[in-house]
């Protein structure tokens, strides 16, 4: 079954990928590593102009590193979970002091720089490099979830059990290796969605556990739901960096307390972007590191 499960995968991704910057000939492993970076949890609609604009302005680790940290967290904007902005920085200074300015190829030394984790690792060394390991994430823990263990959805991520589970179907040749990785993660973010796949156009159909079962629903363990983020304090950070972003001066507590009213919840954000590094005091103010 794994070999032709691949060969069904690899043939519709030739067949039906997206033309995606990283996906073109010539994108450089710097490139790949700022969109594994921007790509967690932001959908690819937002993140392929930031992206662009990132490239240009900083086209190699160096460029990079040559700023403040707080020059990232200005140019990451709306994408979210801005921590990212400050480890991709730490990172970009990482690979010029120990690299050369060279994104390494291998995963361990991957692991090693600053905010990256195994999936990021394992992305960058196998779509910029073409190395054979397994990579996953959500879209490719649903697609083994459905089609191999007849599960409507995954159970909470284990990076052992996952790893392994996508080990056993990743084929032995290079190309088709890296192939199989993007066609598993484009799979499950056009075809096998979560709210409302497409099992009439997915390559897998003939073969889907799941559908064979008669879609049952799901009865497993499940992750836990984040809160809304409405009146979060998620909320609040982000208009807080939002006012810093948009200052090249520091802001006074005098005009943060425009961002939100409620002053013990505004207090509590600040102290977290404070504690995060994500902003810094200066002259009595606030400003980005």
């Amino acid at each position: 079954m794994p070999e032709t499960f691949a060969t069904a995968v690899v043939d519709w991704y030739h067949a039906n990928r997206r033309d995606l910057p990283w996906r073109r000939d010539g994108f450089t492993p710097w490139g790949t590593l700022v969109s594994e970076f921007m790509l967690q949890q932001t959908p690819v609609s937002r993140v392929i102009p930031r992206l662009e604009e990132w490239l240009t302005r900083w086209p190699t680790p160096a460029d990079l590193a040559a700023v403040p940290p707080g020059e990232a967290v200005r140019a990451w904007q709306s994408l979210g979970y801005p921590r990212r902005a400050l480890w991709l920085h730490a990172a970009a200074v990482a690979i010029t002091e120990r690299h050369g300015g060279v994104v390494p190829d291998d995963v361990e030394a991957l692991l090693a720089l600053p905010g990256i984790g195994d999936y990021t690792a394992r992305a960058v060394a196998v779509f910029a490099y073409g190395a054979r390991h397994p990579v996953v994430d959500t879209n490719i823990r649903r697609v083994i979830a459905r089609a191999v263990d007849g599960q409507g959805e995954p159970s909470p991520p284990s990076a052992r059990r996952d790893l392994a589970a996508m080990s056993a179907l990743l084929p032995r040749e290079l190309p088709a290796a890296a192939a199989f990785n993007a066609g598993m993660m484009e799979l499950g973010a056009i075809v096998c969605t979560a709210r409302s796949p497409r099992c009439d156009d997915c390559p897998l159909a003939q073969r889907c556990a799941w559908r064979a079962a008669g879609y049952p629903a799901y009865e497993g363990p499940r992750k836990a739901v984040q809160k809304k983020y409405e009146g979060s304090d998620r909320q609040v950070r982000g208009r807080i960096l939002a006012e810093l972003r948009a200052s090249h001066i520091p802001v006074t507590p005098e005009e943060l307390e425009d961002v939100w009213p409620d002053a013990a919840q505004r207090d509590r954000a600040l102290r977290g972007l404070l504690d995060d590094g994500l902003a810094v005091t200066e002259g009595g103010g606030y400003t980005l590191p």
